[in-house]
């Protein structure tokens, strides 16, 4: 799979990845309403990958769907809709709105890093309905929430990529997620964790060559998603 956020919000045929090499298409992150791009610095690279902080920008919920639901409709890959949500009701209500759009094979929700154990499980309660979710749980809390949210109905979690800060150029400490080989260790410790209790785990963060996704899959991982090495001509 691609990770949410890496191959925009509906499948490019015809784009530079060649996307017969995926077996699921995930969209970028999509909330109910407008999200602006976040402000300043958004990109830093550091040895072993790059911090990146966009604010997830996204014309909100309906506008993707009359912009690309035709296009999840026709799409050779099954379509899985990232969403992000502020609250339940907020949850509950853009996963109603899918149910109807023709295409698409499932969610997976974005939960926030310091999201607790009780407003997780109260997601994935509020997102059942016909369609299966995968509940993404930041990289520093999969251990701690993934039995709570399988519980409450996912039917898999997946990988978020872990949070940091660094010092720009500028001497502005930015803060924002972390990609490249470096996080492939963290990652794969993870999933070791999960798949050993048995639970359904998507392995994701630092996967740059065949061989990272050997190693997660022999580690247990049912799947794996690929973020930015799509970038970099993997």
């Amino acid at each position: 799979m691609n990770a949410a956020g890496s191959l925009g919000f509906a499948p490019d045929l015809h784009g530079a990845v060649d996307l017969r090499r995926l077996g699921t298409f995930i969209t970028n992150p999509i909330s109910l309403r407008v999200r602006t791009p976040a402000h300043g610095m958004r990109f830093i690279s550091y040895t072993g990958g790059y911090l990146i902080h966009t604010g997830h920008p996204n014309p909100g919920i309906k506008s993707v769907l009359r912009r690309h639901a035709a296009q999840w409709s026709r799409s050779p890959l099954p379509v899985w809709v990232h969403l992000l949500a502020q609250e339940v009701t907020e949850l509950a209500r853009m996963v109603r709105m899918l149910e109807g759009a023709e295409g698409v094979a499932g969610v997976e929700i974005g939960l926030a890093p310091d999201v607790s154990a009780e407003a997780a499980a109260a997601f994935l309660v509020a997102s059942q309905g016909e369609l299966p979710v995968i509940a993404r749980l930041s990289m520093e809390r999969a251990i701690e929430l993934a039995e709570g949210v399988i519980a409450a109905g996912a039917a898999a979690v997946s990988l978020g990529a872990p949070r940091g800060a660094m010092t720009s150029t500028g001497g502005e400490v930015v803060q924002g997620r972390l990609y490249g080989p470096a996080v492939f260790p963290l990652a794969l410790a993870v999933v070791r964790v999960l798949s050993g209790r048995g639970l359904t785990v998507i392995g994701a963060g630092g996967i740059y060559k065949q061989g990272d996704i050997d190693a997660m899959l022999s580690a247990g991982a049912a799947a794996v998603q690929l973020d930015t090495g799509l970038w970099c001509g993997f």
